[in-house]
């Protein structure tokens, strides 16, 4: 291969990869690099690493039926994650423990995340074109209707509501005693002291990302990927788009609920009230930073990209901070996630309606 053959496909590479992402990838590879030189040790930011990515792993997944079926990045991520915040707090009240209360939990949420889906995709379905506008403004819609019926719901367990009043649901409800961790402790491997291999919650999101994968390459899911591919031709041979994106719709928030439960063992709390506003967007920077584009995406995209961005938060704040005495955490993570979505939306291949 000639030099001139060689630099066309270095600069192939890069164009078609994005400066953006090279650069995080080799600050990512710089930080564990500089990690022993500042006192950080390696091993105990790499459990970091895979912690996170087997907590928010499942949120990212969500984000590709909608994306290949050409409706677009989920800005509504917050309606799935209300129906896993539902059918976790419905799970605490019936008093599951263990095992029996995260998959009860998620058994709960499962029928509430498809009506919610069916009611989000119909939406979308009037709105082509301005999917991601309206979505935003659903999932704000949504959480912020549901920081009035927390308060509401006349739920009655005590671990969950306020004391002083006796009504309505707490802030932040821990899981001790429930099923906090009760992936991250299955199996679990430990390497002395400062090391854990989250088994459970990686084979958890093996697993989904498998069921997701089985789903993108059925029947459904090839003529769901037609639909976003070329709406017409799909159209032409007998698929209904409207159908397949409500369906993609109905996935991504059957996958948004789960993520959050998958989320809330890990984290060993359940946040409420305002708590969801923001979920979609590190879901949605993570999975553009592992090469996804507005309209196609891939498991693959999901790994890199959840491993890349949760090496950033697990690595910034004990390798950044040891260097310049200062937490520049939250900077950096706003940042990214803003600015890997503003390149791709830029970015962005025109989609037929």
């Amino acid at each position: 291969m000639s030099d001139t053959t060689f630099n066309a496909k270095i600069r192939e590479f890069v164009t078609d990869f994005g400066w953006p992402r090279l650069i995080i990838f080799f600050f990512v590879v710089a930080l564990f690099i500089a990690a022993p030189f500042v006192g950080v040790r390696v091993d105990n930011s790499f459990k970091d690493v895979l912690v996170r990515f087997g907590q928010n792993g499942v949120m990212v997944l969500a984000m590709v039926p909608m994306m290949q079926a050409g409706a677009g990045l989920n800005f509504g991520l917050p309606v799935g994650i209300i129906a896993g915040l539902l059918g976790s707090t419905l799970s605490m009240e019936f008093h599951l423990i263990g095992a029996q209360g995260f998959f009860g939990a998620v058994a709960l949420s499962l029928p509430l995340a498809i009506g919610f889906g069916i009611l989000y995709g119909l939406l979308l379905n009037k709105v082509k074109g301005e999917e991601m506008t309206i979505a935003m403004y659903v999932g704000f819609s949504i959480v912020t209707f549901m920081a009035i019926m927390w308060l509401a719901l006349p739920y009655r367990n005590p671990t969950m509501i306020w004391g002083y009043s006796g009504q309505g649901l707490r802030t932040t409800i821990t899981l001790d005693g429930y099923w906090a961790k009760i992936l991250n402790n299955f199996l679990v491997i430990r390497a002395g002291p400062n090391f854990e291999f989250p088994t459970g919650s990686i084979l958890f999101f093996g697993l989904m990302a498998f069921i997701m994968w089985l789903f993108m390459h059925s029947r459904t899911g090839t003529a769901l990927t037609a639909v976003g591919s070329n709406p017409d031709f799909a159209r032409a041979g007998g698929v209904s788009a409207n159908n397949m994106r409500t369906i993609s719709v109905v996935m991504s928030t059957v996958y948004g609920a789960i993520g959050i439960l998958t989320y809330q063992q890990s984290f060993g709390f359940i946040q409420l009230y305002n708590a969801p506003l923001y979920m979609a967007f590190p879901a949605v920077a993570a999975i553009l930073l592992g090469g996804a584009s507005v309209n196609k995406a891939s498991i693959l995209n999901v790994v890199v990209g959840t491993f890349l961005f949760q090496s950033i938060l697990a690595m910034t704040p004990s390798v950044i901070n040891s260097v310049l005495k200062t937490d520049m955490s939250e900077v950096i993570r706003i940042l990214i996630s803003n600015g890997m979505i503003i390149y791709a939306l830029t970015r962005r291949t025109k989609v037929t309606k």
